[in-house]
């Protein structure tokens, strides 16, 4: 849905008649819920396991998708848009990683990189995909088919599927009598919180995030003011997923010879430079590629480690806490993300958003950088 959003955006407005503020901001209240949740999510994973959680929110969220598109007044809308918020906050990759933690053990940094791959072309699938059924459709009908993706596909592959809560209960006893570096870092989430590191990882992890949840919903459109037909703005948006995949794969061969704090860095570091590129697309298509391989790569990794840097600093015994209670000011940004783009282009365009984005970009990877020479015990 994060994906398609960026095509139904202007199919919404003009029938409806709401404004493109009023239908940013229910997608971005969407977001702030789905970041609230994560915590307490991570706690039910802890305590139910990931198949219940997961299942029951691939039923919700199916059945809120076929309900939205009956939606006929804005105060339904975003009634929709809280309930599909705790969905998500189900369903994202945050309860996706926990699953695997509970499940890999010492192979779960290479099986995340293996589901963060498939996910890589969700982008790629999605935005054409929702271009086509809008086009054919209706933004209406869209909505419908998508929701009986959801429950035809989604919710068998995670009743099914998913290991049983005591498989990960196993895993779990496991973890708790071994000996290892994780069992000794593992410390009570009230105590982990209340660390530096926690806070400049979490400051690192949302202004990313920021970036990238902005971009997501405005890109299309950004891309359709630099000049670019819509259907080049959609296939080279749609780029940005195999390039996800790509800067997977990389990590997968390469960066699995360096530590997660490394190849963060480096990922980090790419994001300026393909906001950079992007600025100057309309001068030259090249730079929109430049932009789409760079953008995409840093994304793809991003994701690895944002999952990986939790268990790895913090140990993995309340992994799916931990990774809830720093994945909630990430996920809420998503909320801020696309609302606050739509504001700075109302007062200066699309080269103010990216000027912006720039300079929260360079200060994420900063933070990641003293969170990364921050003591492990010392306080915020």
């Amino acid at each position: 849905m994060f994906y398609a959003f960026s095509v139904l955006l202007a199919p919404i407005a003009q029938e409806t008649g709401w404004t493109r503020d009023a239908i940013v901001g229910a997608f971005s209240l969407n977001l702030l819920v789905a970041g609230v949740a994560s915590a307490p999510i991570g706690i039910l994973i802890d305590r139910f396991g990931g198949r219940v959680v997961m299942s029951s929110g691939s039923l919700v969220g199916g059945a809120i998708l076929m309900l939205m598109g009956e939606v006929q007044t804005v105060t339904a809308f975003y009634a929709e848009w809280v309930v599909l918020g705790v969905a998500a906050a189900m369903l994202l990759y945050e309860p996706a990683f926990a699953v695997i933690y509970a499940s890999f053990e010492s192979n779960a940094r290479k099986a995340i990189t293996a589901l963060t791959l498939l996910a890589g072309f969700a982008s790629t699938v999605f935005w054409p995909l929702t271009q086509t059924l809008v086009s054919t459709l209706g933004w209406r009908h869209t909505l419908l088919v998508l929701g009986i993706i959801n429950l035809a596909i989604c919710l068998p592959l995670h009743a099914v599927l998913l290991p049983s809560r005591g498989a990960e209960r196993a895993w779990r006893d496991r973890a708790q009598g071994a000996t290892s570096l994780d069992a000794k870092k593992s410390r009570g989430l009230d105590k982990i919180i209340r660390t530096r590191s926690f806070w400049l990882l979490a400051f690192a992890f949302t202004a990313n995030l920021l970036a990238f949840s902005a971009l997501s919903v405005h890109l299309i459109p950004l891309l359709q003011e630099k000049g670019f037909a819509p259907t080049h703005a959609v296939w080279l948006a749609a780029l940005v997923g195999p390039m996800q995949v790509t800067g997977r794969l990389v990590e997968f061969t390469v960066g699995r010879r360096f530590s997660s704090r490394t190849v963060g860095l480096v990922a980090l570091a790419l994001l300026p430079f393909a906001l950079c590129a992007l600025m100057f697309a309309s001068s030259s298509p090249w730079m929109g590629i430049a932009f789409a391989v760079l953008y995409g790569s840093s994304n793809g990794v991003m994701t690895i480690i944002r999952a990986t840097m939790p268990a790895e600093t913090f140990g993995r015994e309340h992994y799916a806490a931990v990774n809830g209670a720093l994945a909630a000011p990430v996920v809420a940004t998503r909320a801020a993300g696309p609302l606050v783009a739509s504001l700075i282009w109302s007062a200066s365009g699309y080269d103010g958003v990216l000027w912006v984005l720039v300079t929260v970009s360079i200060l994420s990877m900063a933070m990641f950088f003293m969170a990364l020479t921050a003591r492990p015990n010392q306080h915020a």
